[in-house]
């Protein structure tokens, strides 16, 4: 499907929503969290930005709400949204970011080159990462939701945040949420989306990027089938892939990611029930 006919789907399908149903995330004004900026009662739908990336901008009773994605690495302290209102004038609002602690996490891997990549793997891992920053930076301005369903079954392994550790080296934060399942258990769709880009990089193994509009992606790793094509619309609850054990692991499960305004954030910000 190309882009064209992907976002005239998006707009008839977006039309049909009122904005007001949209069930807005968990507030939680945090390294990883969320923070809701309420703009107000504004005649037009205004657009905003966080260092200057855009801002998902959405509206709830009558009155529109910044949804601001706070990245991991973020100082504590006040922080300022900018807003472009529609008569062209810009304005900002503050807001405060509380400290975190998220707690260490230590893990063996027994493959040494997925901790101490050889030189070969290095230009494999930076071709990986340029087509994971693509994918993070696609953006649809019609937002299709907000809520998710958890896509598998299955106990936590891993927090979101965790400061982890491989074979004793530190390494960056955890940017998603682990889900032990056996190999080959259905993931299915927590919500209307469409595929932004499939890809099986040298870490993350087989995975793929979902996007559910203005700026709200989710993010699926080490699966064993990938069973969707970018450009796919999806439905919620449909299979997208299986559980695995491909890249970066201990064992089988499954690494999910909610992406805000390209930064990951607490995927349990955005669930309708809890796992």
């Amino acid at each position: 499907m190309t882009r064209i006919l992907l976002a005239v789907w998006l707009m008839v399908f977006a039309g049909s929503l009122c904005a007001d149903d949209f069930q807005l995330p968990t507030t939680q004004q945090t390294p990883g969290g969320v923070a809701n900026i309420n703009l107000g009662r504004l005649n037009n739908k205004p657009s905003a930005s966080f260092n200057d990336i855009p801002v998902t901008v959405v509206k709830k009773a009558d009155q529109y709400h910044a949804l601001v994605g706070i990245p991991l690495d973020t100082k504590a302290g006040w922080h300022a949204v900018d807003v472009q209102l529609a008569d062209g004038t810009g304005t900002s609002y503050e807001f405060e970011v509380a400290n975190k602690d998220y707690p260490e996490q230590y893990l063996t891997i027994t493959n040494k080159r997925q901790v101490n990549p050889i030189e070969s793997d290095i230009k494999r891992i930076r071709k990986d990462r340029t087509s994971i920053a693509n994918a993070k930076r696609y953006r649809h301005d019609e937002l299709l939701g907000l809520k998710f369903d958890i896509p598998v079954e299955g106990p936590k392994s891993s927090s979101f945040g965790s400061r982890r550790f491989f074979n004793k080296q530190p390494r960056r934060p955890h940017g998603g949420m682990d889900i032990a399942a056996p190999e080959g258990t259905p993931v299915y769709a927590p919500a209307d989306a469409y595929v932004i880009e499939t890809g099986d990089y040298f870490f993350s193994g087989k995975c793929i990027f979902l996007g559910h509009g203005g700026g709200l992606q989710t993010f699926y790793a080490h699966l064993s089938e990938i069973e969707v094509s970018p450009g796919q619309l999806i439905k919620r609850g449909q299979k997208i892939g299986e559980v695995g054990a491909t890249g970066r692991v201990t064992g089988a499960h499954l690494h999910w990611s909610v992406g805000l305004n390209r930064t990951w954030v607490d995927p349990e910000l955005f669930l309708g029930s809890k796992p």
